[in-house]
C-alpha cells in the first residue's frame, strides 16, 4: 500500500467521526420519545463508541505509516469539537427533559458552554501562533483531555438514557467534575503553551 492509499485511510477515520456523531445524536434523540426501544439506546452507545475508536486508530495509524501531517494535525482537534459540539448539547438536552435531573443538566450546560469556550481559545491561541510557524499539533493535555472525554460521554449518555442501577447520579457527578477539572487544566497548559507568541502579537 501506498503512502497516499494510507494518508486517505487516516483521514477517512478521522472524518469519519461525523457521521458515526451525527448518528448518536438521531438514535439518541429517537429513543427518548420512545424509551422502551432500548435497542435504540444501544445503537446509540454503540455509535458514539465508534466515533470515540476513530480519534484512537488515526492517529496510531498515522505514526505507524509515517504519514503524519499538518493537515492531519489540524482536521483532528476539529472533528474532536465536532464530537463535543453534537453529543454534549444531546446529553443536555436528555438530562434537561427529565424532572428529576433538573439541577444535572444545570451542571451539563455548565459543562457544555466550558467545553465550547476552550475550544474557541485555543483555535484562537493557535491562530497566533501560526503566524509564527509554531506547532500547532495538539500537546498532552489536549490528548489527555479528549481520550478522557470520549469514554465519560458514552458514560453519561448511558446513564441519562438507561438509568442503570450501578450508574447512580453521585458517580455521574464525579465524572463530570473530574473532566471540568481536566477542561480547565487544559486551558492553563495551552495559554502558557502559546503565551510567547500571545506577547509576540501585542507588541
Amino acid at each position: 500500500m501506498d503512502a497516499k492509499a494510507k494518508r486517505l485511510i487516516v483521514n477517512a477515520l478521522t472524518f469519519g467521526r461525523v457521521p458515526f456523531v451525527v448518528l448518536f445524536m438521531v438514535l439518541a434523540i429517537i429513543h427518548a420519545y420512545t424509551p422502551k426501544a432500548w435497542w435504540l439506546a444501544v445503537a446509540a452507545t454503540v455509535s458514539l463508541a465508534l466515533a470515540s475508536l476513530t480519534d484512537l486508530f488515526d492517529g496510531q495509524l498515522a505514526r505507524k505509516w509515517n504519514v503524519v501531517s499538518k493537515f492531519g494535525a489540524m482536521a483532528d482537534p476539529l472533528m474532536d469539537k465536532v464530537f463535543y459540539l453534537v453529543v454534549f448539547p444531546t446529553l443536555l438536552w436528555l438530562l434537561g427533559r427529565q424532572p428529576d435531573e433538573a439541577v444535572h443538566a444545570l451542571v451539563m450546560l455548565v459543562f457544555t458552554v466550558l467545553y465550547i469556550l476552550r475550544d474557541q481559545w485555543v483555535t484562537f491561541l493557535r491562530s497566533v501562533g501560526a503566524l509564527y510557524d509554531a506547532d500547532c499539533r495538539a500537546n498532552w493535555m489536549g490528548k489527555f483531555r479528549t481520550a478522557a472525554s470520549f469514554p465519560a460521554a458514552c458514560v453519561i449518555y448511558v446513564y441519562a438514557s438507561l438509568h442503570l442501577f450501578f450508574l447512580p447520579q453521585a458517580l455521574i457527578f464525579v465524572i463530570e467534575a473530574l473532566l471540568i477539572i481536566i477542561n480547565v487544566w487544559s486551558i492553563i497548559v495551552y495559554t502558557r503553551q502559546y503565551l510567547p507568541y500571545l506577547k509576540k502579537a501585542l507588541h
